[in-house]
């Protein structure tokens, strides 16, 4: 029962997401990409950037600060590795993003979050 929650608060972060990158300018790509690596939450494009977005929704705004660490990091980067050419094609910049939800405050959108 409660992965069930976490599964449908997870899927609810994920569409706040999407709606947040829209209002920004953002085209949603992809959601949930599944790799051999893993899982991509959101492919976005603005441009000629292509953005790989792992979305983290926590219970209340003092959780988000621990949410995100290099080792899910290099999970995501580990994904993307797999999928990229899919999705950005020669002389296009790809990145990796964060987006941190919580109830009650703004989507933190960190940008380049992962840098090897």
């Amino acid at each position: 029962m409660k992965r069930q929650l976490a599964e449908r608060s997870g899927r609810e972060g994920e569409r706040r997401a999407g709606l947040w990158l829209r209002a920004k300018g953002w085209r949603i790509l992809a959601t949930r990409v599944k790799t051999p690596r893993g899982e991509i939450d959101l492919v976005a494009r603005r441009g000629s950037l292509v953005a790989f977005v792992e979305v983290k929704y926590r219970r209340n705004r003092a959780e988000l600060d621990f949410a995100i660490d290099e080792r899910r990091l290099s999970r995501v980067a580990a994904a993307v590795e797999c999928v990229a050419h899919n999705y950005a094609g020669e002389g296009e910049d790809i990145r990796i993003d964060v987006i941190l939800l919580a109830p009650g405050c703004l989507p933190r959108h960190i940008a380049n979050a992962w840098q090897p």
